[in-house]
């Protein structure tokens, strides 16, 4: 007969052990982040070309998390010390710069690589790594910045656009709405004018932070790994349909940005002091390029009044020249390529390129950082 009084004390003492690794973790809320450092990624497989984000992990072999440091932990920019030849280039921005629809060797990054530019002085190999991440909003790029500074770049380039700058949509990003605490130390530590207690913010109580409550994200973590063999075998990491609905060009007579009316765009409510806090983060000694990305400007129906499904044109036309005033009043190397690019070279969306779209971007992007950079 089973020994009811030993199964008895078994049982207490696992749940025992159970409860105290809980309130364990629980008391450590940076425990989560802290295995997010630990990855399979540039040790038994390569690191991913861009930040791991997905929909569909069935086809895609990727999948969206809210651990920047699992996030970096999976990129190939984790992949070991900078070496001494090489010229490190950071590419930051939304979906337009991590790809969307893009092949990693189509993305700005992967063309610009393919250029094979070197510094003009001692030759050493410009490499440009891409740390787009989709989703509109200056504090995600901000959070990016800030963490990849200790990568010790020699340049970043961030590539912004209008629908990023609204204060009211800074902390709607889901990275940026699930990292609360982060959010907290870049609001105290560059002075921003975002609302630590904003309810955007998704602040976890004690029991969210215990392993039953972190269950998810720590399932994400594992996924993420197991997600690197198939990313290591195929080379895919989003999901690449035959159709898509391309962008929108025919409009109808509505002219609000962002639920703000004509003729005037509230420039206080435009988060410039968050791109300010990004030029900071990038370091003393690390130049930063500003991009003003190309944007789709439409040919078709009411396109007198609006240029795209983002953006009316007297909004836009007001955003160009308050960035182009605080960008000499700052002294920021501000490139304005809003219109570059024909209205054909945009796929799904406003701001997403073809691979030709990509190609003159990267060709008129490698021409404004020479020098230091030459062919």
């Amino acid at each position: 007969m089973p020994d009811w009084r030993f199964l008895r004390n078994v049982l207490l003492k696992a749940l025992l052990l159970f409860v105290v690794f809980n309130l364990v973790f629980a008391a450590w809320p940076a425990a989560t982040y802290a295995l997010g450092r630990i990855s399979a990624y540039n040790l038994l497989f390569a690191g991913r070309p861009r930040f791991p984000f997905g929909e569909d992990s069935s086809v895609s072999y990727n999948l969206s998390l809210y651990n920047l440091d699992a996030m970096f932990a999976s990129h190939v920019l984790a992949g070991g010390p900078k070496p001494a030849d090489e010229y490190r280039v950071l590419l930051v921005g939304d979906s337009s710069v991590w790809g969307t629809l893009l092949r990693p060797a189509d993305t700005l990054a992967g063309q610009l690589n393919a250029a094979g530019l070197v510094t003009c002085g001692d030759g050493r190999k410009a490499r440009f790594y891409n740390l787009g991440y989709p989703t509109l909003s200056l504090a995600k790029d901000l959070m990016v910045i800030d963490q990849a500074r200790s990568y010790k770049p020699d340049l970043v380039i961030w590539l912004v656009t209008l629908q990023s700058f609204p204060r009211d949509v800074q902390l709607s990003s889901p990275i940026v709405a699930n990292n609360p605490a982060l959010v907290d130390g870049l609001i105290q530590k560059y002075g921003l004018k975002l609302d630590p207690n904003d309810p955007a913010l998704l602040k976890p109580g004690f029991w969210q932070q215990t392993i039953i409550g972190q269950r998810r994200n720590l399932a994400d973590l594992l996924r993420l790994q197991l997600y690197g063999v198939m990313w290591a075998a195929t080379g895919i990491d989003q999901d690449y349909p035959q159709t898509y609905t391309p962008a929108q060009r025919d409009f109808n007579t509505d002219a609000t940005f962002n639920n703000w009316q004509p003729p005037q765009l509230p420039l206080d409510q435009l988060s410039f002091d968050v791109l300010a806090a990004g030029m900071q983060a990038a370091g003393p000694k690390t130049p930063v390029l500003l991009v003003n990305e190309p944007i789709l400007t439409s040919s078709g129906k009411n396109s007198d009044i609006r240029y795209n499904f983002y953006y009316p044109r007297w909004a836009y036309a007001q955003y160009r020249a308050a960035l182009a005033d605080k960008s000499r009043q700052a002294g920021w190397n501000l490139l304005d390529l809003w219109n570059l690019e024909a209205e054909q070279q945009f796929t799904n969306s406003a701001i997403h390129l073809t691979p030709a779209g990509e190609a003159l971007l990267a060709q008129r992007l490698s021409a404004a950082v020479r020098p230091p950079l030459c062919h």
